[in-house]
């Protein structure tokens, strides 16, 4: 993977208002840390970072140039992101060497087709590798071309670049193979989905009429006046 170059700029603010006021600017709150060095805050351009991200992806290598003359390597070690506006909220960095080895997690895609009638469960879409810092693949592959129900694909069936190890164990399950269910089995648990849902729905209905039972009575409206007893 090639790396990319990126400007930053020294933070002097921190905590969370430090860190609005950072992303209100366009930049990404981030920390360079790693090799025994004292943790430096930066701030990236997001928008910068974010193209960077979509195209290498999460292990994507950065060559960091501070405006304060610092010139480092990074890798992303943490990301966070707001789930719903999709943005970046703050980026942990790992500072890097040419030539280091690091331990990464990275995506496993399955190629090929597997056997007519199946049903492919993606057991781990990651799988930790070490590998040199500046050579850490974007992704694994894995072949299931062909595989029949009751098929594991493994750690040791992914195939691995030059120069990549295996850090997780090779029996871990990257994919399992299942036939896929036939239609009268499908059938045949219908009734069993039907109930349930039946169930599910008396038993709200019940609660919400007991919450009605004890409910106020509404505004504009005279509460039923107790029954009296005469002595």
């Amino acid at each position: 993977m090639s790396e990319v170059k990126i400007s930053a700029e020294p933070r002097t603010e921190f905590g969370k208002g430090g860190a609005r006021r950072t992303r209100r600017a366009g930049k990404v709150p981030a920390v360079l840390y790693g090799h025994g060095e004292k943790p430096k805050h930066i701030a990236l351009p997001a928008r910068e970072f974010a193209a960077a991200i979509r195209k290498g992806g999460a292990n994507q290598l950065f060559a960091i140039e501070v405006s304060d003359g610092t010139q480092v390597l990074a890798l992303p070690k943490a990301i966070q992101r707001d789930p719903i506006k999709d943005t970046f909220e703050h980026v942990d960095l790992l500072l890097v060497r040419r030539g280091e080895k690091v331990t990464v997690e990275v995506p496993v895609q399955l190629t090929g087709e597997a056997a007519k009638d199946t049903l492919i469960v993606h057991d781990h879409d990651t799988l930790s590798v070490t590998a040199d810092a500046t050579k850490v693949p974007d992704h694994l592959e894995a072949s299931i071309e062909g595989a029949e129900p009751g098929t594991t694909i493994t750690a040791a069936d992914v195939e691995l670049p030059s120069g990549v190890e295996l850090a997780t164990d090779e029996e871990t399950a990257v994919a399992s193979v299942t036939a896929a269910p036939t239609a009268e089995q499908l059938e045949a648990t219908l009734p069993e989905v039907e109930e349930a849902t039946e169930e599910a729905e008396a038993k709200v209905g019940e609660e919400t009429a007991e919450g009605a039972e004890g409910a106020p009575a509404a505004e504009g409206e005279e509460a039923p006046a107790e029954a009296k007893t005469e002595a």
